[in-house]
């Protein structure tokens, strides 16, 4: 159920996002993303008191916040601000389960059968044919895939960062201290590089909402959480479901309808994620009997 919840709120988050940058540039956006985050999870911290890191723990939660919020997200969202097309980014995002396949296989040992690689190419073929309708290479500027590539890289290594430096932490403090050092950064670039003009609108205040509750709050964490608990390369390869959890609310609010290609495309991802999934719970199987 969490990876479910995960792969329908990262998916329908990044439309989200595009409606929110239709009232604030992108740091401007995430400043207000986080803060509001921040005093809700002040608030959360207050009623819980969750165990503290300190020391050596809590400069690697701080740095894997760095990387998963301020550098993936920045980057992702100053790509589609900067132009490029929905479906370039989308594909540039996915190939995270197959950097994250290589570091696992090399430095996290995690063993993939022949089957669990074709499910990873195939994951990445079906997203490529999700998003095909919206590519448009012509929008490519050297600034948005630079932009996109730093998202890429940002979200790859915060994630193996966090699973491996910052197993044990309690999540609760760890996502407080992570939205106070990404607010702490954000703010002071938007300040400097943006205009911070914001268009207060009852969709601004909706699209926040959504990704300070829905997203932030409760997706990283469900993120966070498997892949505490599961393989990274099975974890990861979800990410290849969000495009297909995109095309309902991109319908209903752009009225972009999904093509024949699109349809396809969804039942390869599903398929390749399946044979990573299923291929890695079968042996877990085995070994436990």
């Amino acid at each position: 159920m969490l990876a479910w919840y995960f792969v329908a709120i990262w998916g329908s988050g990044f439309i989200a996002s595009k409606i929110g940058m239709q009232h604030a540039a992108p740091l401007t956006f995430l400043s207000l993303r986080f803060a509001i985050g921040t005093l809700c999870l002040i608030i959360i911290v207050l009623l819980m008191r969750p165990a503290w890191p300190s020391g050596r723990a809590l400069a690697h939660v701080v740095v894997a916040g760095l990387l998963m919020h301020a550098v993936h997200l920045s980057g992702s969202h100053y790509t589609q601000y900067l132009g490029l097309s929905a479906g370039i980014t989308a594909v540039l995002l996915c190939i995270q389960p197959l950097i994250t396949a290589l570091i696992a296989a090399r430095w996290l040992h995690e063993k993939l059968s022949p089957l669990q690689w074709a499910g990873i190419a195939l994951g990445f073929a079906g997203v490529t044919l999700i998003v095909w309708h919206k590519i448009d290479m012509r929008e490519a500027t050297a600034g948005s895939l630079l932009a996109a590539s730093v998202a890429l890289l940002g979200v790859t290594a915060g994630t193996l960062y966090q699973r491996v430096f910052c197993a044990s932490v309690d999540l609760r403090a760890a996502a407080l201290l992570q939205f106070a050092a990404t607010l702490l950064v954000l703010a002071p670039l938007a300040l400097v590089f943006e205009d911070n003009a914001v268009r207060w609108t009852w969709t601004l205040a909706g699209a926040l909402c959504y990704l300070v509750i829905f997203a932030s709050l409760l997706a990283v964490s469900a993120w966070h959480y498997l892949m505490r608990h599961g393989g990274a390369t099975r974890v990861s390869s979800l990410v290849y479901l969000t495009p297909a959890f995109a095309i309902v609310p991109e319908f209903l609010w752009f009225g972009i309808a999904p093509s024949a290609v699109s349809w396809a495309g969804i039942l390869v991802t599903c398929l390749g994620v399946g044979l990573v999934v299923w291929r890695h719970g079968a042996r877990g199987a085995r070994r436990a009997a």
